[in-house]
């Protein structure tokens, strides 16, 4: 079961990057119009700056879980391979839980933030007047499938701890080697 709700969490992930993905293009296109318009009609639409903000926030939070799955988080490695080999799972695991731990504080302070912004009923400050909530709400999903999917991929990582399978701990939760990066770019 674990298993399959460990290749399900993953799918859902890599659709969540490519709806942000999708937004980025938008925005991307939006913020071109606005700047042919204003060049050559002397005209501005107004908001594609706004929008393009909320949308680069909720793009960014949907991909959380899928580069935590992929192993593109940024980490400091220089003196991991310093450390015993028989160590290194274990710390590995460490920097996980520090990981899923800082978003799971981040997803407590969203939530109190959504629901403020929920209870007042507050809007941007800009022209626009867009209500605040629209684009919190999918941030706050994009953090809360961040931190499941952490735990998701703990639970994976210690499950293969237990079964001897250092390969496998290493696989979800190691840092890529040389020859791993090196695939990836040319795929």
């Amino acid at each position: 079961m674990l298993d399959r709700l460990f290749n399900g969490t993953r799918r859902v992930s890599l659709w969540l990057t490519w709806l942000g993905g999708i937004l980025i293009v938008l925005s991307a296109f939006l913020v071109t119009v606005e700047v042919l318009l204003r060049k050559f009609l002397n005209v501005s639409i107004g908001g594609a700056d706004e929008i393009s903000g909320y949308a680069f926030g909720v793009a960014t939070a949907l991909a959380f879980s899928y580069a935590l799955f992929e192993r593109a988080h940024i980490r400091v490695d220089a003196l991991l391979g310093k450390f015993p080999k028989a160590l290194r799972p274990i710390i590995n695991f460490l920097g996980l839980v520090l990981l899923v731990g800082f978003a799971l504080v981040v997803v407590v302070m969203v939530w109190s933030l959504v629901a403020d912004t929920l209870a007042n009923g507050s809007r941007s400050i800009t022209p626009m007047r867009v209500p605040l909530a629209i684009p919190q709400i999918p941030w706050l999903i994009g953090w809360i499938f961040f931190v499941f999917s952490g735990v998701l991929i703990g639970l994976m990582a210690i499950r293969q701890y237990f079964r001897g399978d250092e390969a496998a701990v290493q696989e979800l939760i190691g840092v890529k080697s040389l020859d791993e990066q090196i695939q990836d770019e040319t795929v």
